[in-house]
């Protein structure tokens, strides 16, 4: 894991408390279970020897606990060896010998040291692991908290499972498909001719999910230092990509209708991005629809100045007014579309893809074999036979996910009438405005209770969404209904520090 010291200073107290994860969900006093957590990051190596750790004061007001908890923690910590309290010099890693386990994370340190610093040439340090709670909530062992954090269906339709029952295995193949089986290549194509949008079996390259599908760009297009035109906020486990990338995100803030055009525009202007990502139907988080002429001013304009546009349709197709037009950017120009089945039909259908120019699709799919040789084959004849009739799958999946909408708002509206979130189009997911305080303080205050949130600052570049959290909708009624009512007596617990005056995830994000 990577050392939070090879990190700038300015982010090392943000990414300490993401990579605390689930710390307070356990039995016991919350001081004990504070040391717990920073005892193991210690000894992975993750906090490495002579690490300056926050003042006590502003610790415990990030993790929404008071100081004497985080005074107590350190005090365990200090009378086992592992840190050194000293007056005027604040709290440290103590330098003690290196066990067997710390020499090989100390090993790891180096590398990630050395990439750190070829960041910095830049002003862009590489990273090789996430820090996003989006993603870390999903390492926790299972327990009794309820995650709101990743939006993702948590029941397989019956048509997959039929699925899997039917399919017949190919004979005389090796299962080596890097690019994607013909099959399912034919299929996702003839989704996008009946769009509007030609599209042959070439220009599709399967990947394992959407997020591979964004991986894969990220390495093929970005150098370190690179700039990435992104929404703000937007989905976070892009920008962990681009973090991995060392690239610098250039954020545009989103608004009603959407990402700023206008703005936009000027950017790649005056940046020529290497590349630009855009959620432009039930944008992630904020659940915004790009206007069909905003999109073709936002295509056309990339393209007239040779900037690759990515646009990431994983949430495109769920929209609850089943007659609401869609538009995809391909139609307009040339757009490489990221597209998955994971967010419409299973979480655990690992069945993403990339359409895009045939020369691009060949390149990520040598870079792709690099990896893994190519994606599950019976997943992906699973995938081909969802999509023969996927009319009754989606509507089915669209259903739940408005009833899961609207029950949702009607239990927050009910328990916690202060918070303000607008009604969505479509997509799995509300962005809901605190009255008061900062997400991610919250956020920790939540855990307490048993309920895992994503705060709006870890998607938000620009360093703003501080107030906000991100709740999806896709766990049964049940479900819904005891996770408002931990939140809301979370809230009735919360009292916020200081106003925050940027993200306190910033740097988890850039």
């Amino acid at each position: 894991m990577e050392p939070i010291e090879s990190l700038p200073q300015p982010a090392a107290l943000d990414v300490l408390v993401a990579r605390l994860g689930r710390w307070s969900a356990g039995r016991g006093p919350l001081y004990l279970l504070l040391a717990a957590r920073l005892r193991r990051l210690i000894d992975e190596g993750v906090l490495p020897p002579g690490t300056l750790l926050p003042p006590d004061r502003r610790f415990a007001t990030a993790l929404a606990v008071g100081r004497t908890t985080v005074v107590a923690a350190y005090d365990a910590l200090r009378q086992e060896g592992r840190l050194v309290r000293r007056q005027g010099s604040g709290t440290r890693v103590a330098p003690a010998a290196l066990s067997a386990r710390r020499l090989r994370s100390a090993g790891a340190e180096t590398a990630a040291g050395a990439d750190a610093g070829a960041g910095a040439v830049t002003g862009a340090p590489r990273v090789r692991e996430t820090s996003n709670p989006l993603f870390l909530h999903l390492l926790e062992a299972p327990d009794d908290v309820i995650l709101l954090s990743c939006a993702a269906p948590d029941r397989a339709p019956d048509a997959l499972a039929e699925a899997y029952r039917s399919l017949e295995l190919p004979v005389g193949d090796l299962g080596y498909h890097p690019a994607g089986l013909g099959a399912l290549r034919e299929a996702v194509a003839a989704r996008y001719a009946a769009r509007g949008v030609p599209t042959g079996p070439g220009q599709v390259l399967v990947t394992t999910g959407a997020q591979q599908a964004l991986a894969l760009l990220a390495r093929l297009l970005l150098a370190p230092g690179d700039g990435v035109l992104v929404e703000a906020p937007t989905y976070p486990g892009a920008l962990d990509l681009f973090r991995e990338a060392a690239a610098v995100p250039l954020p545009v803030a989103v608004g009603p209708d959407g990402i700023d055009v206008a703005e936009a525009v000027r950017l790649m202007e005056r940046h020529r991005p290497a590349l630009a990502y855009v959620v432009a139907r039930f944008q992630n988080p904020t659940g915004t629809v790009l206007p069909p002429l905003a999109g073709r001013r936002l295509v056309e304009a990339a393209n007239a100045l040779g900037v690759p546009l990515v646009e990431d349709e994983a949430l495109a197709d769920l929209a609850f007014d089943a007659g609401a037009p869609w538009t995809p950017l391909s139609v307009y120009g040339e757009v490489v579309a990221v597209g998955s089945l994971s967010k419409v039909v299973w979480g655990g259908l690992r069945i993403g893809w990339v359409r895009g120019p045939a020369p691009l699709i060949a390149r990520l799919a040598r870079l792709k074999a690099l990896h893994d040789l190519g994606s599950d084959v019976p997943a992906q004849l699973a995938a081909a036979r969802l999509l023969d009739g996927f009319g009754p799958v989606l509507a089915a999946r669209v259903r739940t996910a408005r009833a899961g909408h609207d029950h949702l708002r009607a239990e927050l509206a009910r328990l916690l009438p202060s918070w303000s979130c607008a009604p969505a189009e479509g997509g799995q997911t509300l962005w809901v405005r605190l009255p008061h305080g900062d997400g991610v303080s919250f956020a920790q205050l939540a855990l307490r209770h048993g309920v895992a949130v994503l705060p709006g600052a870890t998607a938000d570049a620009l360093g703003g969404s501080v107030r906000h959290l991100r709740l999806h909708f896709l766990a049964a009624p049940e479900v819904l209904t005891e996770a408002v009512r931990r939140l809301a007596a979370a809230w009735a617990e919360y009292t916020p520090g200081p106003e925050p005056v940027q993200a306190a995830l910033h740097a988890i994000t850039l």
